[in-house]
């Protein structure tokens, strides 16, 4: 009688079955087709070598050996048996790698040899002593044609592949510093291998616990590609999640009976496919997040950092528990250019997504009504349409809100966008979260987020994320605007809304009002962004998002003085160009700030800097008595001797030598003064 009824991972009697969706095997799929993409290779079209670990039988192995027809299996094994072919045909052993996994119980010993290349064989692991022929051996790399079953499978784990999938139960591979007995998988003791033995590009991580963290911390910072199962095989609890949620939303019909359980359960199973495409997407959009980050490299060490000592400072994490560097060990990193993992930075976020959820849920935000798209979004089309009342007034409702914006907003900002935003600004987490909504509807980012997508397999992997990165720091720049300019507590509606009026009404004017440089520099960037195969509108929206990101200044300056956003416009520009704004903040991001708090810096004085050209503009149309087109004019011309004094000193201290931060600091102070007069 309790109200949750079967609202639980059903395991497919009433839900979903994880094994017939694949559906963990294929988010694992999304990871590792996201390592061959940025290393500019499709294997959804291109063949590719594989070794693993699992049989046909198996629900990561098999269904993820089926990802893919230009899949070459060279070698696996599982619990009975050895699998070696040394040249697969990629369409016969696709067809045959099917027909096994069409079994349902099936061994590798049920595999055709027929369709097997010259030496292949199958071999029992319970042998003392197995022969290959030298094409096996040299498949796997061995030394030698006859050897033990051990041997065979551990040249297998070290053999020269492009993918080393895991699909079994077992921890093959532990870290040089660690020991067997660390590890606690004695059974496989015999034939476990180190880091830097895997000769694999590449590790798929379908199964839980493959390798140790420290082992996937050594694999990276030897130049392989590897999540962690966490990140990897996440889909299976996902879809678990969304069938729970699913079935709350749905339990008041069931009651009722308004929805026969029998119908219901028909609902769940035509969705199936819906629900994979929700999950999967996570996968998709978690992976490019690490990308990123990665990408990134070292620039991002004292940033991640800052948000390690947070969540220390939270009691939220323990560095030692996680494996992840401490203060000395990230000096060393610094010091010799290595950067964070991708396993630990996919540990960071999820922390950062599970904190910024429960600092979310805390709030208020979640009751906005205009966040009522989102928890629609999170159901399928079909349920949308049918129960769109029910899913409104789901009880998990505010949750639900806080999993996708959390999601969200450190899948687009990275691991440590709330941290950074908080130091800078001191404001909570659940109020950037908001400025980051207003933002991406206001300015439309999602657009251009999903055009650079669409390049997957088109543009080259570092083209790609090279537009994303832009993409991140002109959206960055924006909630920073945003957050300094219209931090306010309006319905998002309206704060989106206002956003994105004053975008529609300049978009056919800003090139007409900016400086020449502006509009070269714009060019240029839309000419780049054009080459690497953005089509010319989000080409354009892409090379504009640095001016559009301005737009909360210029919507603060016409609530100030009530003059239009287009003349505010006009006049923010002329102070710009008065004061030589743009160069400073040209100066300013060219300063080193590899030191965290130098960045605090940096950006505490630009907002002073773009403060006080807010409060100028405002001044100069104010007493301008409604006639804008001369409003800086007239009030340059009123204030001419105080602000010939100002453009000198900011002259003295932005042409005689390299900008410090000091002399960045100081030319703030004197424009904030001047603002302040």
């Amino acid at each position: 009688g309790f109200w949750l009824d079967d609202a639980f991972a059903s395991g497919g009697s009433a839900g979903y079955d994880h094994k017939k969706m694949g559906i963990t095997a294929r988010g694992g799929w999304e990871a590792v087709k996201r390592h061959f993409r940025e290393m500019d290779k499709d294997i959804q079209s291109e063949p590719f070598t594989v070794v693993g670990i699992g049989d046909m039988s198996g629900d990561v192995f098999g269904n993820g050996m089926l990802l893919s027809e230009q899949i070459k299996l060279v070698a696996a094994y599982d619990h009975r048996d050895i699998f070696i072919d040394p040249d697969p045909d990629t369409a016969k052993s696709f067809k045959e790698r099917k027909r096994l996994f069409e079994m349902g119980r099936s061994s590798w010993q049920d595999y055709d040899t027929s369709k097997l290349s010259k030496g292949g064989g199958i071999f029992p692991r319970n042998q003392k002593s197995i022969t290959l022929s030298k094409a096996a051996a040299d498949a796997i790399g061995l030394g030698k044609t006859k050897a033990s079953p051990n041997e065979i499978m551990t040249a297998i784990l070290k053999a020269d592949a492009e993918l080393l999938w895991f699909g079994g139960i077992g921890t093959y591979i532990r870290a040089t510093s660690e020991t067997d007995a660390e590890v606690g998988d004695r059974a496989n003791d015999p034939i476990r291998i180190t880091a830097k033995e895997v000769g694999a590009k590449v590790i798929g991580e379908g199964a839980n616990l493959g390798l140790t963290q420290r082992a996937r911390i050594e694999y990276g910072l030897a130049g392989g590609r590897c999540n962690s199962d966490a990140i990897d095989n996440s889909a299976g609890v996902n879809s678990s999640d969304v069938e729970v949620n699913i079935k709350i939303a749905l339990q008041p019909a069931l009651a009722n009976n308004t929805l026969p359980r029998a119908k219901r359960d028909k609902l769940l199973e035509a969705m199936t496919e819906s629900v994979a495409d929700l999950v999967l997407r996570t996968n998709y959009d978690q992976t490019l997040t690490i990308s990123r980050a990665e990408r990134a490299g070292t620039s991002q060490l004292q940033v991640q950092n800052r948000l390690m000592e947070s969540l220390e400072s939270r009691g939220l994490l323990n560095r030692a528990v996680e494996f992840l560097p401490d203060e000395e060990e990230i000096t060393e990193r610094m010091a010799k250019g290595e950067a964070l993992t991708r396993a630990e930075i996919g540990v960071l976020l999820s922390y950062a997504k599970l904190v910024l959820f429960d600092d979310i849920v805390a709030s208020d935000l979640p009751d906005d009504p205009y966040l009522e798209d989102a928890l629609i979004s999170y159901f399928p089309p079909r349920m949308q349409k049918a129960h769109g009342a029910l899913i409104a007034g789901h009880r998990l409702r505010r949750e639900i809100i806080a999993t996708l914006l959390a999601n969200q907003v450190i899948n687009r900002g990275g691991t440590s966008v709330i941290s950074r935003f908080e130091d800078a600004t001191g404001l909570l987490p659940s109020v950037i979260s908001r400025a980051h909504v207003v933002i991406r509807d206001g300015l439309e980012t999602e657009a251009i987020h999903a055009a650079i997508d669409a390049l997957d397999n088109k543009a080259s992997g570092e083209a790609q994320l090279s537009l994303y990165a832009e993409l991140a720091e002109g959206t960055r720049q924006a909630i920073a605007h945003q957050l300094k300019a219209l931090n306010d507590t309006s319905p998002l509606a309206e704060a989106v809304g206002e956003v994105a009026k004053a975008r529609k009404a300049l978009a056919s004017h800003l090139k007409k009002i900016l400086p020449p440089y502006l509009v070269d520099w714009s060019a240029d960037r839309v000419a780049e962004f054009s080459d690497a195969g953005l089509p010319k509108g989000q080409a354009e929206a892409l090379a504009m998002l640095p001016i559009n990101a301005l737009i909360p200044d210029l919507v603060a300056v016409s609530r100030q003085c009530g003059a239009e956003v287009l003349p505010a416009a006009k006049a923010f520009f002329e102070v710009t160009h008065t004061f030589k704004i743009g160069r400073l903040e040209h100066q300013a991001y060219g300063l080193d700030t590899s030191d965290y708090f130098d960045g605090l810096a940096q950006q505490r004085a630009l907002d002073t800097i773009h403060a006080a050209r807010r409060t100028l503009t405002s001044a100069a149309l104010s007493a301008a008595a409604g006639n804008h087109a001369q409003a800086v004019t007239q009030w340059a011309n009123a204030n001419s001797v105080r602000i010939k004094r100002v453009q000198d000193r900011i002259a003295d201290l932005t042409e005689a030598g390299e900008l410090t931060a000091s002399r960045l600091t100081v030319a703030a102070g004197l424009l904030s003064d001047l603002a302040e007069g």
